[in-house]
């Protein structure tokens, strides 16, 4: 049972991972930083950037129990939390900003900002961490493990951005991030009622 358990939440972690990067809603932006780079080349930069993404990833997986521990913040509150801000991010997923968050990004060959941060590695992908760290104490390894499955699948379809894109087009990708935010909704209000049941039966 608590075997089962254990694997629920490594599923839902690994979701929650995956969901939160968006590689399906950051084809489009990566094609479009790098569509002055040649195909060669392009390859290589984004081996490089989900690389880079993956050690930051790693430092906030070991360090942020340290900052949390600073912070003295409790369980129920980093649920709370948790909840509130991956409820945000859904709807921004769902419902994007005219011109997108990244139509200023700088032009040129990009390195680390904005594809390995904050495309891959960003502020809602590392605080997820933190949050899933908090409300998981000691099990570091099993989120090292659900943090490399969520990278693994985000970088095979960032190295596959051009035959994806070809393949679904641009709305197919927008359909596809809808229906990733909506999934994201449904995990924030989980968490959010998860962090709620904790704090009243405190009391």
């Amino acid at each position: 049972m608590q075997e089962s358990l254990r694997m629920n939440d490594l599923t839902s972690a690994v979701v929650t991972l995956f969901l939160i990067m968006d590689p399906l809603g950051n084809v489009p932006v990566f094609l479009t930083i790098l569509k002055d780079v040649t195909p060669a080349r392009r390859r290589r930069i984004l081996v490089r950037e989900v690389v880079i993404a993956y050690v930051v990833l790693l430092a906030f997986l070991f360090l942020g129990r340290y900052v949390l521990q600073i912070l003295h913040l409790e369980q129920e509150t980093i649920s709370v939390a948790g909840g509130i801000v991956l409820f945000l991010i859904a709807l921004r997923m769902i419902f994007p900003a005219a011109g997108g968050l990244h139509a200023d990004a700088p032009e040129g060959e990009p390195f680390i900002v904005p594809l390995a941060i904050p495309l891959i590695a960003g502020p809602s992908t590392l605080a997820a961490l933190l949050l899933l760290q908090r409300s998981e104490p000691g099990a570091t390894w099993h989120l090292l493990f659900a943090v490399t499955v969520a990278w693994v699948l985000t970088a095979v379809i960032l190295l596959a951005a051009p035959f994806l894109y070809r393949v679904l087009s641009q709305r197919g990708l927008i359909a596809l991030e809808r229906l990733m935010g909506m999934l994201l909704v449904m995990i924030s209000v989980q968490m959010l009622m998860n962090g709620l049941g904790r704090f009243i039966r405190g009391y």
